[in-house]
Protein backbone atom coordinates (compact mmCIF):
# COMPACT_ATOMS: atom_id res chain seq x y z
CA UNK A 1 0.00 0.00 0.00
CA UNK A 2 1.36 3.45 -0.94
CA UNK A 3 2.53 5.81 1.82
CA UNK A 4 -0.06 8.43 0.93
CA UNK A 5 -2.91 5.94 1.25
CA UNK A 6 -1.69 4.57 4.57
CA UNK A 7 -1.13 7.99 6.12
CA UNK A 8 -4.33 9.30 4.56
CA UNK A 9 -6.27 6.42 6.10
CA UNK A 10 -4.83 7.21 9.54
CA UNK A 11 -5.64 10.92 9.15
CA UNK A 12 -9.17 10.37 7.84
CA UNK A 13 -9.98 7.51 10.20
CA UNK A 14 -8.87 9.47 13.27
CA UNK A 15 -10.73 12.57 12.08
CA UNK A 16 -13.93 10.59 11.66
CA UNK A 17 -13.40 8.95 15.06
CA UNK A 18 -13.26 12.40 16.69
CA UNK A 19 -16.35 13.44 14.77
CA UNK A 20 -18.16 10.45 16.25
CA UNK A 21 -16.86 11.02 19.78
CA UNK A 22 -17.34 14.78 20.00
CA UNK A 23 -20.44 14.96 17.81
CA UNK A 24 -22.32 12.28 19.72
CA UNK A 25 -21.28 13.97 22.96
CA UNK A 26 -22.73 17.29 21.83
CA UNK A 27 -25.91 15.70 20.49
CA UNK A 28 -26.32 13.50 23.56
CA UNK A 29 -25.91 16.42 25.95
CA UNK A 30 -28.35 18.59 24.00
CA UNK A 31 -31.04 15.91 23.91
CA UNK A 32 -30.54 14.46 27.40
CA UNK A 33 -32.07 17.43 29.20
CA UNK A 34 -29.37 17.56 31.87
CA UNK A 35 -29.24 13.78 32.41
CA UNK A 36 -25.51 13.04 32.22
CA UNK A 37 -26.05 9.28 32.37
CA UNK A 38 -28.25 9.40 29.28
CA UNK A 39 -25.74 11.64 27.50
CA UNK A 40 -22.90 9.24 28.33
CA UNK A 41 -24.96 6.28 27.14
CA UNK A 42 -25.52 7.95 23.78
CA UNK A 43 -21.85 8.95 23.58
CA UNK A 44 -20.54 5.48 24.42
CA UNK A 45 -22.85 3.60 22.06
CA UNK A 46 -22.14 5.94 19.14
CA UNK A 47 -18.39 5.71 19.79
CA UNK A 48 -18.43 1.91 20.01
CA UNK A 49 -20.46 1.49 16.84
CA UNK A 50 -18.53 4.17 14.96
CA UNK A 51 -15.15 2.77 15.92
CA UNK A 52 -16.23 -0.71 14.78
CA UNK A 53 -17.12 0.65 11.34
CA UNK A 54 -13.94 2.71 11.01
CA UNK A 55 -11.64 -0.17 11.98
CA UNK A 56 -13.36 -2.54 9.54
CA UNK A 57 -13.15 0.07 6.78
CA UNK A 58 -9.51 1.13 7.18
CA UNK A 59 -7.94 -2.06 8.55
CA UNK A 60 -6.85 -3.32 5.09
CA UNK A 61 -5.31 0.07 4.23
CA UNK A 62 -3.28 1.17 7.25
CA UNK A 63 -4.04 -1.29 10.03
CA UNK A 64 -6.55 1.20 11.45
CA UNK A 65 -4.45 2.29 14.42
CA UNK A 66 -6.01 5.76 14.95
CA UNK A 67 -4.00 5.88 18.18
CA UNK A 68 -0.33 6.77 18.88
CA UNK A 69 -0.14 4.14 21.63
CA UNK A 70 -1.18 1.43 19.16
CA UNK A 71 1.39 2.63 16.62
CA UNK A 72 4.13 2.84 19.25
CA UNK A 73 3.28 -0.67 20.43
CA UNK A 74 3.50 -1.99 16.89
CA UNK A 75 6.90 -0.31 16.51
CA UNK A 76 8.11 -1.70 19.84
CA UNK A 77 7.17 -5.20 18.73
CA UNK A 78 8.96 -4.70 15.39
CA UNK A 79 5.87 -4.64 13.19
CA UNK A 80 6.07 -0.98 12.21
CA UNK A 81 9.25 0.78 11.13
CA UNK A 82 10.26 3.95 13.05
CA UNK A 83 9.75 6.22 10.03
CA UNK A 84 6.23 4.88 9.57
CA UNK A 85 5.56 5.29 13.29
CA UNK A 86 6.38 9.00 13.20
CA UNK A 87 4.20 9.47 10.12
CA UNK A 88 1.31 7.54 11.64
CA UNK A 89 1.37 9.56 14.87
CA UNK A 90 1.54 12.88 12.99
CA UNK A 91 -1.40 11.82 10.82
CA UNK A 92 -3.40 10.71 13.87
CA UNK A 93 -2.88 13.90 15.89
CA UNK A 94 -3.55 16.21 12.95
CA UNK A 95 -6.54 14.13 11.92
CA UNK A 96 -7.98 14.24 15.44
CA UNK A 97 -7.69 18.03 15.57
CA UNK A 98 -9.29 18.33 12.13
CA UNK A 99 -12.10 16.08 13.31
CA UNK A 100 -12.88 18.39 16.21
CA UNK A 101 -12.92 21.42 13.93
CA UNK A 102 -15.24 19.71 11.44
CA UNK A 103 -17.59 18.65 14.23
CA UNK A 104 -17.72 22.12 15.76
CA UNK A 105 -18.72 23.49 12.35
CA UNK A 106 -21.58 20.97 12.18
CA UNK A 107 -22.96 22.05 15.56
CA UNK A 108 -22.31 25.78 15.33
CA UNK A 109 -19.55 25.77 17.94
CA UNK A 110 -16.35 27.86 17.78
CA UNK A 111 -13.77 26.20 15.54
CA UNK A 112 -11.58 25.50 18.57
CA UNK A 113 -12.65 26.17 22.14
CA UNK A 114 -10.26 24.99 24.90
CA UNK A 115 -12.06 22.84 27.44
CA UNK A 116 -12.65 23.82 31.07
CA UNK A 117 -13.62 20.24 32.05
CA UNK A 118 -11.09 19.23 34.72
CA UNK A 119 -10.11 15.56 34.73
CA UNK A 120 -7.24 15.26 37.18
CA UNK A 121 -6.21 13.16 40.16
CA UNK A 122 -4.88 9.64 40.60
CA UNK A 123 -8.24 7.91 40.00
CA UNK A 124 -8.42 9.53 36.55
CA UNK A 125 -4.82 8.65 35.68
CA UNK A 126 -5.17 5.09 36.94
CA UNK A 127 -8.36 4.80 34.89
CA UNK A 128 -6.50 5.84 31.75
CA UNK A 129 -3.74 3.32 32.40
CA UNK A 130 -6.31 0.55 32.90
CA UNK A 131 -8.40 1.65 29.90
CA UNK A 132 -5.39 1.68 27.57
CA UNK A 133 -4.05 -1.59 28.95
CA UNK A 134 -7.37 -3.27 28.19
CA UNK A 135 -7.57 -1.73 24.74
CA UNK A 136 -4.09 -2.91 23.73
CA UNK A 137 -4.72 -6.35 25.21
CA UNK A 138 -7.96 -6.60 23.24
CA UNK A 139 -6.19 -5.63 20.02
CA UNK A 140 -3.30 -8.05 20.58
CA UNK A 141 -5.57 -10.92 21.55
CA UNK A 142 -7.98 -10.43 18.65
CA UNK A 143 -5.47 -9.41 15.95
CA UNK A 144 -6.02 -12.60 13.92
CA UNK A 145 -9.80 -12.69 14.40
CA UNK A 146 -12.35 -11.40 11.91
CA UNK A 147 -14.24 -9.97 14.87
CA UNK A 148 -11.40 -7.57 15.79
CA UNK A 149 -13.32 -4.37 14.84
CA UNK A 150 -16.39 -5.39 16.84
CA UNK A 151 -14.36 -6.46 19.86
CA UNK A 152 -12.43 -3.18 19.98
CA UNK A 153 -15.62 -1.15 19.55
CA UNK A 154 -17.38 -3.14 22.27
CA UNK A 155 -14.43 -2.74 24.65
CA UNK A 156 -14.34 1.04 24.22
CA UNK A 157 -18.11 1.34 24.70
CA UNK A 158 -17.83 -0.70 27.92
CA UNK A 159 -14.77 1.22 29.13
CA UNK A 160 -16.74 4.48 28.96
CA UNK A 161 -18.69 3.07 31.89
CA UNK A 162 -16.20 1.12 34.00
CA UNK A 163 -13.47 3.79 34.15
CA UNK A 164 -13.60 7.05 36.10
CA UNK A 165 -12.11 8.91 33.13
CA UNK A 166 -14.64 7.53 30.59
CA UNK A 167 -11.74 5.90 28.74
CA UNK A 168 -9.93 8.28 26.43
CA UNK A 169 -7.20 5.61 25.98
CA UNK A 170 -5.65 7.53 23.08
CA UNK A 171 -3.18 10.46 23.12
CA UNK A 172 -4.41 11.88 19.79
CA UNK A 173 -8.00 11.81 21.04
CA UNK A 174 -6.92 13.38 24.32
CA UNK A 175 -5.10 16.27 22.63
CA UNK A 176 -8.02 16.95 20.30
CA UNK A 177 -10.62 16.77 23.07
CA UNK A 178 -8.79 19.54 24.92
CA UNK A 179 -9.92 21.81 22.08
CA UNK A 180 -13.66 21.28 22.64
CA UNK A 181 -15.45 22.87 25.58
CA UNK A 182 -18.34 20.43 25.27
CA UNK A 183 -19.44 17.20 26.95
CA UNK A 184 -16.35 15.22 25.90
CA UNK A 185 -13.73 17.89 26.63
CA UNK A 186 -10.70 17.77 28.89
CA UNK A 187 -8.89 20.72 30.47
CA UNK A 188 -5.60 21.20 28.54
CA UNK A 189 -3.53 21.13 31.75
CA UNK A 190 -4.74 17.56 32.39
CA UNK A 191 -3.65 16.28 28.98
CA UNK A 192 0.03 15.46 29.80
CA UNK A 193 -0.92 13.24 32.75
CA UNK A 194 -3.46 11.37 30.63
CA UNK A 195 -0.90 10.78 27.88
CA UNK A 196 1.73 9.45 30.31
CA UNK A 197 -0.86 7.12 31.85
CA UNK A 198 -1.96 5.91 28.42
CA UNK A 199 1.55 5.06 27.25
CA UNK A 200 2.27 3.37 30.59
CA UNK A 201 -0.84 1.21 30.30
CA UNK A 202 -0.05 0.44 26.67
CA UNK A 203 3.53 -0.60 27.47
CA UNK A 204 2.30 -2.93 30.20
CA UNK A 205 -0.19 -4.47 27.78
CA UNK A 206 2.52 -5.12 25.19
CA UNK A 207 4.62 -7.02 27.72
CA UNK A 208 1.66 -9.05 28.97
CA UNK A 209 0.50 -9.78 25.41
CA UNK A 210 3.97 -11.04 24.43
CA UNK A 211 3.73 -13.60 27.19
CA UNK A 212 0.01 -14.37 26.95
CA UNK A 213 -0.46 -14.45 23.18
CA UNK A 214 3.16 -15.03 22.00
CA UNK A 215 2.91 -12.14 19.50
CA UNK A 216 5.24 -12.14 16.53
CA UNK A 217 7.71 -9.54 15.34
CA UNK A 218 7.33 -9.26 11.57
CA UNK A 219 8.24 -5.81 10.21
CA UNK A 220 6.17 -3.91 7.64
Amino acid sequence: MSPSRRLGAEFLGTALLLAVVVGSGIMGERLAGGNDALALLANSLATGFGLTVLIALFLPVSGAHFNPVVSAAEAFDGRLRPTWTVGYIAAQVSGAIAGVAATHLMFGEPLFDPSTHARHGWPQLWSEAIATFGLLLTIRGAVRLATLPALVGAYIAAAYWFTASTSFANPAVTIARSLTNTFTGIWPADVPGFIVAQFTGGAAAVLVARWLFATGTERT
